[in-house]
């Protein structure tokens, strides 16, 4: 079974830039690639998916502000976030998914504020 770890999460102030990664330890060619957030005390939400074949889509709070990418030599999943804003603080998980199984990573904390 494949694992996802997140890293590149931290503090940053308005306006500024994020880049997340998710390490897999396995070849993650077969799956579709998520990233989603949660808030404190809000349901977590998908932010951006990456399909097999590199076709990409986010949510409309984040488009033209965040990139979704995928490197499958590396097995790892990128998030570059710019622009960022204070509500755009949360936790960020990665998820692996395929028709009948997904996985998720642990989650790497963003925070926005000045």
């Amino acid at each position: 079974q494949v694992q996802l770890v997140e890293s590149g999460g931290g503090l940053v102030q308005p306006g500024g830039s994020l880049r997340l990664s998710c390490a897999t330890s396995r070849s993650i060619f077969i799956y579709y690639m998520d990233w989603y957030r949660q808030a404190p005390g809000n349901e977590r939400e998908l932010v951006a998916t990456i399909t097999r074949d590199g076709s990409t889509n986010y949510a409309d709070s984040v488009k033209g502000r965040f990139t979704i990418s995928r490197d499958n030599a590396k097995n790892t999943v990128y998030l570059q976030m710019n622009s960022l804003k204070p509500e755009d603080t949360g936790i960020y998980f990665c998820k692996a998914r395929t028709t009948s199984s997904e996985i998720w990573g642990q989650g790497t904390q963003v925070t926005v504020s000045s």
